[in-house]
């Protein structure tokens, strides 16, 4: 984990349904992974799409997939599922407390 926006193992086995299944034309270059590393370190760093760091793919690569996810509204069910999962942990945890 090269960064400290790259997804964990963990975190990755829970998004990965979440994304578009495609029908594969060739096996593709980069993986969705490697791609939603590129897009969350431009998200939590706020750098140009063009100054993402030479060990992701391409900005453009990474940066097209961000448009038609967004498009699609994958980005906001992304974000629509975690949060509901990080309220029903919190949830959860306050109801063991006992106060």
């Amino acid at each position: 984990m090269p960064y400290s926006s790259s997804l964990s193992d963990k975190e990755w086995e829970f998004i990965e349904p979440l994304l578009p299944q495609k029908k594969k034309t060739k096996p593709p270059r980069w993986t969705k992974r490697e791609i939603l590393d590129g897009i969350f370190y431009q998200l939590k760093n706020g750098c140009n799409w063009c100054d993402l760091p030479k060990d992701l793919p391409p900005y453009s690569t990474v940066f097209w997939h961000y448009k038609q996810w967004r498009a699609e509204g994958v980005i906001e069910q992304i974000m629509t599922t975690l949060h509901s999962e990080v309220r029903q942990q919190v949830k959860k945890n306050q109801s063991g407390r006992g106060c």
